[in-house]
């Protein structure tokens, strides 16, 4: 009976608890490289420049307003196809004003006094746009003058529901080149995806949908830019990623800051799991086992690493065999979360050195994700925005 404690069942949670680590971020990457080679589905973009709705709710972004208004008015679409909706969602500060003073017919401006969240004001607008497509964006992120055009020539597919541009993060300095390594990681998760059916996000900083492909937005729903695509792959579509519309911002310098915002993005992950249950189960959603490999897997990783370590614990108390190998893991293991909080503490680290960069954006992620869980079960107003100082709207 000891030796079931001290060796079989600790080897066998530190052996399951290493297969899904390495599944969530290689396995299922590997897999996405397999099916775009050998089961693609490519695109065929075509030259379409329908009447398009661009939609930009704001909480407070008179910083950044009159450069994302003019942003959006030099894209490279005709104006006569062109709307521009800003909805100032219980603005304080002179984000309306800015609006207003736009003297140009495109730009619509709703505001509302009371400060719903995103979800809310694109649930409340969505019923009243008719354009053929519709844009979303936010505030911060600079676009280029052809995403316009470029998301609209994608979208001409009839098989293609709504298509997600690429977020370019310019990395500073130290962490923020961290953060900027990690999303491009994700960006090549999202182009394997793509090229092989459907990916199961998009960037909330440039997306455009068909318009008849939307369906209603919970007004609390934290991650919009997941439950609108979902809805859309739901409904028949493929939604898909391109690299040749781009908005361009800033990663975060500060480990603090890109954690409370990854918190309250992976808690997001808990909601949508809690208000449609369906994206669990395989085969009650379209992408259901994408999201296990992409997203849901994710959640578990902080308490498979914790899982990991306390096993291996016991082996090396334990003496299990062989000794030599439970030894290194564990002198691994301890090393990887040194540099981490060597890198935290000492950020001019993480400038030079690259596994200290790297690790100490790894552990800032799965601590915030072993953070969100938390954060969903007491926090009831997650749906309301609470920008980081640098005001970073990056997914």
């Amino acid at each position: 009976m000891s030796a079931l404690w001290t060796t079989a069942l600790p080897t066998g949670v530190f052996a399951v608890c290493a297969a899904l680590i390495a599944f969530a971020y290689v396995g299922y990457p590997l897999a996405m490289l397999a099916m775009a080679r050998w089961r693609p589905c490519p695109l065929d973009p075509l030259p379409w420049t329908p009447r398009m709705d661009v939609l930009l709710v704001v909480h407070n972004g008179a910083a950044q307003l009159a450069d994302k208004l003019h942003n959006l008015l030099a894209l490279d679409y005709p104006a006569h196809q062109l709307r521009i909706h800003v909805v100032c969602d219980g603005c304080d500060d002179d984000s309306e004003r800015i609006a207003r003073g736009f003297d140009d017919a495109r730009i619509h401006v709703h505001a509302f006094a009371e400060r719903r969240g995103k979800s809310a004001c694109i649930a409340r607008m969505l019923p009243q746009l008719d354009a053929a497509l519709v844009l979303f964006c936010d505030v911060r992120q600079r676009v280029d003058t052809g995403a316009a055009r470029a998301l609209a020539a994608i979208l001409a597919d009839p098989d293609v529901g709504a298509v997600s541009g690429e977020l370019v993060l310019e990395a500073r300095n130290g962490y923020g080149r961290g953060v900027d390594a990690y999303w491009r990681y994700e960006k090549l998760i999202r182009r394997l995806e793509s090229a092989s059916g459907s990916i199961v996000g998009v960037t909330g900083a440039l997306y455009r949908a068909r318009r008849e492909a939307l369906s209603t937005v919970p007004a609390g729903v934290v991650l919009h830019h997941m439950w609108i695509p979902l809805g859309v792959t739901a409904g028949g579509y493929r939604v898909v990623f391109t690299e040749q519309a781009r908005a361009h911002d800033l990663a975060s310098d500060a480990p603090a800051d890109e954690e409370r915002r990854k918190r309250r993005t992976l808690a997001g992950n808990f909601q949508l799991l809690r208000l449609w249950p369906q994206l669990a189960l395989p085969g009650a959603h379209p992408l259901a086992w994408r999201l296990w490999g992409h997203k849901w897997l994710r959640l578990l990783v902080p308490w498979c690493l914790l899982a990991m370590l306390a096993s291996n614990l016991v082996l090396v108390a334990g003496g299990a065999t062989p000794p030599a190998f439970w030894i290194a893991a564990l002198v691994a293991q301890l090393a990887a979360y040194a540099l981490a909080l060597w890198g935290r503490r000492r950020p001019a680290l993480a400038t030079r050195l690259w596994p200290v960069r790297v690790a100490t954006a790894f552990f800032s992620l799965n601590y915030a994700a072993a953070l969100a869980l938390v954060d969903f079960l007491r926090d009831r107003d997650a749906h309301l925005w609470r920008p980081t100082p640098d005001q970073s709207l990056a997914p």
